[in-house]
């Protein structure tokens, strides 16, 4: 049964979304990709200069991104550009998943706000480091 408290979390919430671009509300209602790959070819966690921790699961096969799973404890703009990010590399090279910039997730977005352009570089530096450690580890 819902009361008045409901209703306002509601609003609050349908407000706060509102100023947004529909395709970061879309990756924030529905993220993709979260979770753990068991026995992942590579993974890493690193935590931004706001507090977030990103951690993302690579399965590798040929060099190619054959599934990539992410999970943080972060913000909503950390949990949307991750699932962004993880969309957009499954089933590219390692080198095109290593050459994707923070400033292509933004743009995607419509433009993060100034203080959370940082959620989209933490999930683009943690991508390059799950790849640099499976490079490490394959040879």
């Amino acid at each position: 049964m819902k009361d008045k408290w409901d209703d306002l979390q509601e609003k609050l919430q349908e407000n706060v979304l509102e100023e947004y671009s529909e395709q970061l509300k879309k990756e924030f209602l529905n993220p993709e990709n979260i979770g753990k790959i068991e026995s992942p070819d590579s993974w890493t966690r690193i935590t931004g200069v706001c507090g977030d921790t990103v951690e993302i699961y690579l399965s590798v096969e040929k060099e190619m991104i054959k599934d990539i799973k992410f999970g943080t404890d972060g913000c909503g703009f950390t949990i949307s550009c991750c699932s962004y990010l993880t969309r957009t590399v499954k089933g590219k090279s390692l080198e095109e998943a290593y050459q994707i910039k923070p400033e292509e997730i933004d743009e995607y977005f419509g433009g993060l706000p100034e203080e959370n352009k940082h959620c989209a570089k933490l999930a683009v530096i943690t991508l390059r480091a799950a790849i640099e450690k499976y490079r490490n580890l394959t040879f």
